[in-house]
């Protein structure tokens, strides 16, 4: 590998418009590979980034290396995938078309099983590290994205991302590197579960948590895979303050106790809301085949049943055509009935 390290991030929306914008400021050469639109908006306003915590980092539009096409992957040493699941496949195929064998192609996606797609794909000249984005990125408008949970991002450790992380060290950029990523996609994937549950009541998340009865729907999604994946001997590992085990009983609990104690350990934004939400917004197909869907097909490769999870998803499938918010004991009826 060179000694300028080179980022090209593929898919460059919210998330990875964050996630490179943060890199850049830190000091690394990055190249975002996103859509035309996005490309007119950053030339016109440059990149603004902020967090709940007040950091702000500003990038102007001569700084910037936006691309629209994957021809520009062959220029780097890195690669951060950031496109949503569905388009995995599509994007494997780019990265085997475009970019250097050997480079290191690290999966900021949702879901688990986006790992095996770029197995597939890229049969074995790449070094595909798994790796996890905990918090959620809003696209404010005119090049703004702020990232409005706590978290910091996690990467398998590989060559590529060893020499990454000691680059950008600390602050938003920070990566840290794991050798269980399995798990930890999987204890993600639990926390994740509320995606599908904020993007049906149509609140942000803070109004969304703060009602007992979506808790329910989520603490009943949660319960239900920690099942499955206790039958397959999977361990999911504790992604911010509250291990698996413990957090749907977290979750469940009363208001009063929710909102006063555990609610403010999560640091969320009080506008922020979930990418899924966002899609369902945006008119966009969500991801939630790689959500509660994934508990799904768990559960019918153990010939068994998912009826929390595989009604969350008929329902964001109805939101996705069209179908209202649901209020909070509506929302309790329909996933768990009276």
């Amino acid at each position: 590998m060179s000694g300028g390290l080179h980022i090209a991030v593929l898919g460059a929306g919210s998330v990875g418009c964050f996630i490179g914008g943060a890199w850049q400021a830190a000091g690394v050469k990055v190249t975002f590979v996103g859509r035309q639109k996005l490309a007119r908006e950053l030339d016109n306003h440059g990149l603004t980034l902020t967090d709940y915590s007040g950091w702000r980092a500003e990038l102007k539009p001569g700084d910037l290396d936006f691309r629209c096409g994957p021809e520009a992957l062959d220029e780097a040493d890195v690669i951060a995938l950031c496109v949503k699941s569905g388009d995995t496949a599509q994007a494997a195929r780019e990265i085997a078309g475009h970019a250097r064998e050997g480079t290191t192609v690290v999966s900021f996606q949702n879901g688990v099983t986006n790992i095996d797609v770029l197995e597939q794909g890229l049969g074995g000249h790449f070094e595909i590290a798994r790796g996890m984005v905990p918090y959620n990125v809003a696209a404010i408008g005119e090049g703004h994205f702020h990232k409005g949970v706590a978290g910091e991002l996690w990467s398998e450790r590989r060559e590529g991302t060893q020499e990454l992380a000691e680059r950008v060290q600390a602050g938003p950029a920070s990566l840290k590197l794991s050798n269980s990523m399995l798990e930890l996609a999987w204890g993600k994937l639990l926390i994740n579960l509320n995606n599908a549950v904020n993007a049906l009541s149509g609140r942000t998340l803070v109004e969304e948590l703060r009602q007992r009865d979506y808790r329910r729907v989520l603490a009943a999604s949660m319960r239900e895979g920690l099942d499955l994946l206790k039958r397959v001997d999977i361990r999911p590992a504790t992604v911010g303050p509250i291990a698996p085990n413990v957090l749907p009983r977290v979750v469940n609990s009363p208001d009063w106790l929710f909102n006063s104690v555990f609610l403010k350990q999560w640091k969320i934004d009080a506008k922020a809301r979930s990418s899924m939400a966002d899609d369902l917004a945006a008119g966009r197909k969500t991801e939630i085949d790689y959500l509660n869907g994934e508990l799904v097909r768990l559960a019918e490769r153990l010939q068994r049943d998912a009826p929390v999870n595989r009604k969350i998803v008929d329902l964001v499938r109805e939101a996705e055509a069209g179908a209202q918010p649901i209020a909070p004991a509506a929302l309790r009826r329909a996933v768990l009935g009276a």
